[in-house]
């Protein structure tokens, strides 16, 4: 029935058909009813996708990546409809709009997404609320983390260091968000002496919080896909090095390379979607060869179907996360997803998920 109803949300304005589809979910997740019919419809169970990263246990490899549930507030209706791991967010200590409307673009023709969003969210604190019961969702709970739009560079710690203060005991992992193209100058925190001091702040209140009682929890690292091949490099040593637990490759692209024909090609903000598929798989490779299995990767970027998560399972990726696909796929995609990895993983004799990670990058 998808086809029928995107044709319907694909009428409106692309902000507003997402807003639409929260709503529907929320009304959902607050119906026990509801949430069984939605696991009875979509989830996949099968132990050749489950797998422990971090000592967190995920049932697939399929997760929902950060921008849909910006709030927290669907997370346990987004576990019924199939997902592995859902990361919300991202949050910033502050509430604020982001940016002007409109800010979310769709190019059809290519099932690819324009955003400019700019970190819209309603803040740490509100967030925490709707967390409150996170170690009740079936699924592990990602929180993606940013600065506000108004803090300087010089200060971007502070903002990560007061999510932490925040969030740190509603979540199963967390992510470090330095790569967003829709906050001016967030992507110079890439810069590798930056980012050290910075995942040094970061280190430091988590060992605070432990200290606390706390249990310690996982910190990621989301990657930009623009940079230059060494820079690359250098900014996953620096992650690694600096003893974070993992890489997220990668967030949306400022080139318009694939889609520079489309009447929406030059609104500002970063591309997703199928013309990111390939350099994100390519990125995904390049990481696992430079960090091997020191830390897990999740790989990201114009998944729409199997075999595209597949591809950047070879490519070295544990676990794997969609957005714009899930936009033109709807609820099913990762039920989809993850029966045809199992047909996959059967034709090339593969007993489980762990055994494809990284077979294209050995």
């Amino acid at each position: 029935m998808y086809p029928l109803v995107r044709k319907f949300l694909f009428q409106m304005d692309a902000e507003e058909a997402h807003e639409k589809t929260v709503h529907l979910l929320k009304t959902a997740e607050n119906s026990p009813a509801a949430k069984s019919l939605l696991k009875m419809m979509y989830q996949v169970r099968d132990k050749r996708l489950e797998n422990k990263l971090w000592g967190i246990s995920f049932p697939n490899p399929v997760g929902l990546a950060a921008g849909f549930d910006k709030n927290a507030e669907v997370y346990h209706a987004l576990a019924a409809i199939g997902f592995g791991f859902v990361e919300v967010g991202t949050i910033t200590p502050q509430g604020q709009p982001g940016n002007p409307k409109p800010r979310l673009f769709r190019l059809v023709e290519h099932e690819a997404i324009i955003n400019r969003m700019g970190f819209n969210n309603l803040g740490a604190y509100l967030a925490s609320q709707n967390l409150i019961d996170y170690a009740y969702a079936d699924v592990p709970i990602g929180i993606n983390i940013g600065k506000n739009k108004m803090t300087p560079n010089e200060e971007a710690a502070s903002d990560y260091s007061k999510c932490l203060d925040m969030l740190y005991n509603y979540g199963h992992y967390f992510v470090i968000n330095v790569s967003s193209p829709n906050t001016p100058n967030l992507r110079d925190l890439q810069e590798t002496e930056s980012l050290r001091a910075l995942i040094r702040a970061v280190r430091e209140k988590t060992a605070e919080l432990e200290a606390r009682g706390t249990s310690a929890k996982p910190i990621l690292l989301k990657v930009a896909p623009d940079m230059a091949d060494e820079q690359m490099r250098d900014v996953v040593r620096a992650a690694v090095e600096e003893g974070l637990s993992g890489i997220i490759a990668t967030n949306t692209t400022l080139s318009r390379e694939p889609v520079h024909n489309h009447p929406r090609a030059g609104e500002a903000g970063g591309l997703s979607g199928k013309p990111l598929e390939a350099r994100a798989t390519a990125w995904v490779k390049e990481i696992f060869q430079e960090v091997g299995d020191r830390v897990p990767i999740i790989g990201v970027g114009g998944i729409f179907t199997g075999e595209d998560a597949y591809r950047k399972i070879r490519a070295g990726a544990s676990l794997v996360q969609v957005y714009s696909g899930m936009a033109y796929q709807g609820p099913g995609i990762a039920k989809m997803i993850n029966k045809q990895l199992l047909r996959l993983l059967e034709q090339d004799g593969f007993t489980h998920i762990s055994e494809a990670i990284g077979a294209d990058a050995r």
